[in-house]
Formats: C-alpha cells, sequence, structure tokens
C-alpha cells in the first residue's frame, strides 16, 4: 500500500491547515497564558471545530462524526502541533471518542458519542498514575458497592482534567497493581461526591489535572466494557492518542524546521545570510530528512489503525518513539540556530520546544515505545 494521502484526506489537512493558522496560532496560545485563563482553551474555538466536523472526525457517521478516520485525526492534530492551537482534541475526540467507540454499550455510544461530535460534551481519560507511563499499574480500586462500585485512588495527569463533563477512570476491580487483567473502564461525573479535581501548571501551557477519588459510587450502568476487561479498551485509546501525538510532534517538528530556514535566509552575520554557511545547511538537510522518516511512520502508524492491522500497534509504537526523537532534534536545532535568543519569550521557537519535550513524554518516551516494540517483536 502506497503511503500517500487521498483526495477527501487531502481536502482535510488543507481545511484544519487554514483553520488553525488563522483561528488559533501560537498569538492565541501566549494571549491565554497570559492570561491565565481559568479553562486553557478557547471555547468559542471549540465550538468552530465542532462546525467544522473536526470533534467528531473519527467518530461514525451514525453516531454523529463524519467518520474519516484515524488518518483525518492525525491531518488535523498536525495542524494542532505546527500552530500550538489549544483545545481538547486529543482528550476528548480522540482518547475519549476511540475508548467509547471500542467499549462502550449501544446506550453509551449513542449517549456520548453524538455530543462529543457536536463539541457539547468534553470526555477525558484518567489512566496513568505513576511519574512515568505505565499503563497497567494502576492502584485505584473499585470495590462492589449495592449495584455498582465505590473508587478510591488518585490520578495525577489527567489532560483536560479539569474542564471534563465527564471522566473515563481505570480502576482495578481484580489483581495486583501491575496486572493487565482485572483493570476496568468506569465513566464518572467529575461533580460526583468524593470527585476531587485539581487543575495542575504545566511547561507547554496545556490543560491537566491532579484526579482524586474518595469512595466515588458508580452504578452499573457506568462500566465501559466488561468488568476486569478494561486494558484492551485502554490500549485501543492510548495507541489512537499515541499515534496522535506522533502526528502533532510532526507538526511541531514541521513548523519548527521551516521557521528556522526562514530565519536563516534573513540573519546576517559578518555581512552575510547565515542561510549561505555550508555547516548550517548540512544540518538543515538532515533535519528535512528526519522529518520525513517520522512522516511516513506516522502515517503508516494511523492508516494501520484505520485498516485494523494487527501490526497496528507495532506502527504507533515506531511512530511515537521515532516522532519523538525527531521533535527534539528538531527544536534543539531550531533553539540553536536561532542563537541563545531563541529561548526568549520574544521567538515562538522556544514554546515549540516546551511542547516537544511535553508530547514526546506523553503516553511514553521513546524508551517506553523502544521497548515496546522488541516486545511486540518478540525479543
Amino acid at each position: 500500500m502506497a503511503l500517500v494521502l487521498t483526495d477527501e484526506q487531502r481536502m482535510v489537512k488543507e481545511s484544519a491547515e487554514g483553520f488553525f493558522a488563522e483561528n488559533a496560532p501560537v498569538s492565541q496560545l501566549r494571549k491565554l497564558r497570559d492570561a491565565a485563563d481559568a479553562d486553557g482553551f478557547d471555547r468559542g474555538l471549540w465550538a468552530k471545530m465542532a462546525e467544522m466536523g473536526f470533534a467528531g472526525v473519527a467518530i461514525p457517521e451514525q453516531f454523529g462524526g463524519a467518520g474519516l478516520g484515524m488518518v483525518a485525526a492525525g491531518l488535523i492534530q498536525e495542524a494542532i502541533g505546527r500552530n500550538l492551537s489549544l483545545s481538547p482534541f486529543l482528550s476528548s475526540a480522540v482518547l475519549s471518542a476511540t475508548a467509547i467507540g471500542k467499549g462502550g454499550s449501544a446506550d453509551q455510544k449513542a449517549s456520548l458519542l453524538p455530543k462529543i461530535a457536536a463539541g457539547e460534551l468534553i470526555v477525558a481519560l484518567a489512566a496513568d498514575e505513576k511519574a512515568r507511563h505505565q499503563p497497567a499499574s494502576i492502584a485505584t480500586r473499585a470495590e462492589a458497592s449495592g449495584n455498582g462500585f465505590r473508587l478510591t485512588g488518585a490520578k495525577p495527569f489527567v489532560l483536560d482534567g479539569h474542564v471534563a463533563d465527564r471522566l473515563i477512570v481505570a480502576a482495578r476491580t481484580s489483581g495486583a497493581d501491575d496486572e493487565k487483567a482485572g483493570i476496568t473502564l468506569f465513566l464518572v461525573d467529575p461533580k460526583a461526591s468524593g470527585v476531587g479535581v485539581k487543575r495542575r501548571s504545566m511547561v507547554d501551557s496545556r490543560n491537566a489535572a491532579e484526579l482524586t477519588l474518595d469512595g466515588v459510587q458508580v452504578d452499573g450502568a457506568d462500566v465501559l466494557g466488561e468488568i476486569g476487561g478494561g486494558f484492551a479498551i485502554l490500549e485501543a485509546a492510548l495507541d489512537a492518542g499515541r499515534a496522535c501525538l506522533a502526528a502533532e510532534m510532526l507538526g511541531v517538528s514541521a513548523q519548527s524546521f521551516d521557521t528556522t530556514v526562514d530565519y536563516l535566509k534573513q540573519r546576517e552575520q559578518f555581512g552575510v545570510k547565515i542561510g549561505t554557511f555550508q555547516s548550517l545547511q548540512h544540518r538543515a538537510a538532515h533535519l528535512f530528512c528526519e522529518i520525513e522518516l517520522a512522516r511516513s511512520v506516522t502515517l503508516k502508524a494511523l492508516t494501520a489503525l484505520d485498516e485494523g492491522d494487527e501490526r497496528a500497534a507495532l506502527f504507533v509504537a515506531l511512530a511515537k518513539a521515532k516522532a519523538g526523537d525527531v521533535v527534539k532534534l528538531a527544536t534543539n536545532e531550531a533553539v540553536q540556530m536561532h542563537g541563545g535568543i531563541g529561548m526568549t519569550d520574544e521567538f515562538d521557537i522556544g514554546f515549540y520546544m516546551k511542547r516537544a519535550r511535553a508530547a514526546a513524554e506523553t503516553f511514553g518516551d521513546n524508551a517506553f515505545h523502544g521497548d515496546r516494540v522488541a516486545q511486540l517483536l518478540n525479543y
């Protein structure tokens, strides 16, 4: 299969690039950061994204979405990366929509997915509990209580958790804290008794929250999927998020490269443009090639998810690891070729470096996914 975009996917790409460049450029990130906005994103922008079909891009048409799949979602996420646009797209439209689509009952899908697609409901996934990504390490307990369960535990890093209208919480109904078996997903109202949500300040100005659960009561209808069988659903959601994060890092890398090349063409030293220096040309050429390699593996991962390829997890791990390597290289090179001034607040490139570091760590860094590749290949 050729790794090229279809006409429909090219239209999505062009639409997303134009939309975010016009409506959510880096200047909006600066504005929201400087204003210490309570939400951390523009709800008006999110409504426009829903009108454009972005919020429901990966949701089937029968549930009010566009049904365009993960490649289209990745193209939108790449445009988000290029502009450092702030929105709950990854948490709600990708992670949570995938979890509900994979594990939700007919009633759960019918009640939740159309609202997510319309931008009326923001859903956040609460899974990670460790300082570093270990999706099977779940200590939050779900103990039988009446016709449901009581949830007790903590989730220190929940993307968009402080603005979520609904939470998908991974809790343990059986087994040891590091076993894949025995994990169950629950739909939780953040306003329910016993739920505590505290916003966290992030280096990249993105939204995250610390979630605490103190005997939170949920009933049987709140279980997403089968009791004890939530890990497969969780992994499917995380792989969708990882692939889209790879696409976002691709966007960050590409924009860092473009910005730097423009700077090399303008900045003068010793009476000449620094872009004429052969050493800088070699570094730029190397970076261009690395970005294209990351683009290929990211598209492969997104395509594999759409096609239900049994090797999709392998390609996602490769994409997340490669994109993480490349985005670090791209932002490092960008700052160095700008000189020390590149890390001042006056220049946008510092924002790209901060986002690169956070995105590379989210849902598994290079080491995590390198190990995952080895395991999937039976090493």
